[in-house]
């Protein structure tokens, strides 16, 4: 889910190289075998001067595809690396790509700033970029194909073969399985882009200031609703994408709220908690938070109740992970971990109990 807002902040850096005429590479994760620290599309931008936005693992492959990144920024020619881990899984992780796990980075020059992709990132619907990568540099490799749902842009070299990726990365919109796939004789990587989750934050208090920043940080759209226009101000929450003025009882009529939503009620006011609470029951929103003593939700619920006989089972209240908290940092930690187990669908535990793969489905 990071990888849009990355992708955004990789894509904002090189128009403003472009623009200075600065020239650029742009290294991507391509394929993942066994386990890693990142997955298929993280991206690590490099100017020519060394400076670098985004990352390709936890920090340890950087250095090495820095030099890479420059090496290409002189050649003009993309690179295709691979890196591997050993036997010895301290060594492995050190590395940053995981135990038993091998991770391909493709890094290419980036000649243009990609407007058609920074655009798509801007609304809320899924796309992808089909890229070549087979070293064919005469038939087209480093091109790329844009696919929407209901369209393409771009060129892989032929109709044929741009139909048929096109045809390939429609079947997996609406997915995170980003990917190298062979494709009419081909071999051309599939970065697919999935909109971020959206988190609806409803109470505009000092105690969301964090909340929206760390949410924000790990990759949710953050949606920031209060009834107080003096609290919605882009000082106080500058990682918001938008800024709400809405009662409970008109929230559902200004935002769309959908499965792809999830909402935390923190307004520490009980009308306004109760008003907000009462427009969030009857949507597909994954997951209703309810900051507050237990008793105080408990009452919310009991006066909703009559309403929303399931209302009990939906509202996840006192909100957040069992982790022993101090002050409102420790809680939104708390609050995002719960919606991130609940996103995965994974119970909430210790790493050190889970027998399979972390990266793997869940349990």
């Amino acid at each position: 889910m990071k990888q849009w807002l990355e992708t955004r902040e990789v894509l904002d850096r090189l128009a403003e190289l472009r623009r200075e005429g600065t020239r650029a590479a742009l290294a991507t994760v391509v394929r993942v075998r066994g386990s890693a620290y990142r997955h298929e599309g993280a991206k690590l931008l490099v100017a020519e001067d060394g400076g670098t936005t985004g990352n390709v693992s936890g920090g340890c492959l950087e250095q090495d595809v820095r030099e890479v990144a420059l090496q290409v920024i002189r050649t003009g020619r993309p690179e295709l690396r691979s890196y591997c881990s050993s036997a010895d899984e301290i060594a492995a992780w050190d590395l940053g790509v995981g135990c038993e796990g091998q991770v391909d980075v493709l890094v290419e020059p980036a000649l243009e700033a990609r407007p058609r992709e920074r655009e798509l990132l801007n609304e809320r619907r899924a796309f992808a970029v089909c890229t070549l990568i087979d070293g064919k540099r005469e038939t087209g490799h480093g091109k790329r194909l844009i696919v929407t749902p209901d369209g393409a842009v771009g060129d892989l070299g032929s109709g044929d073969l741009d139909a048929a990726a096109a045809a390939r990365a429609r079947e997996l919109l609406g997915t995170e399985q980003s990917g190298v796939h062979e494709v009419g004789g081909r071999t051309v990587f599939l970065d697919l882009f999935v909109p971020p989750p959206q988190l609806v934050v409803c109470g505009a208090g000092d105690d969301a200031r964090p909340l929206v920043r760390f949410a924000a940080d790990v990759g949710f759209r953050v949606v920031l609703a209060d009834r107080r226009p003096g609290y919605l101000t882009h000082d106080r929450f500058p990682a918001a994408a938008l800024l709400v003025e809405s009662a409970g009882d008109q929230l559902a009529e200004v935002l769309p709220l959908d499965a792809a939503c999830y909402a935390v009620v923190m307004t520490h006011n009980f009308a306004d908690d109760q008003g907000y609470l009462r427009a969030l029951l009857p949507t597909p929103v994954s997951y209703i938070g309810m900051l507050g003593p237990r008793q105080r939700t408990e009452r919310i619920l009991r006066n909703l109740g009559a309403e929303d006989p399931v209302a009990e089972s939906r509202v996840y209240g006192p909100v957040g992970l069992d982790i022993g908290t101090d002050g409102a940092e420790q809680v939104a930690l708390s609050v995002i971990a719960e919606i991130l187990a609940v996103r995965s669908g994974r119970r909430a535990k210790s790493l050190r109990e889970r027998q399979a793969p972390i990266h793997a489905p869940a349990d």
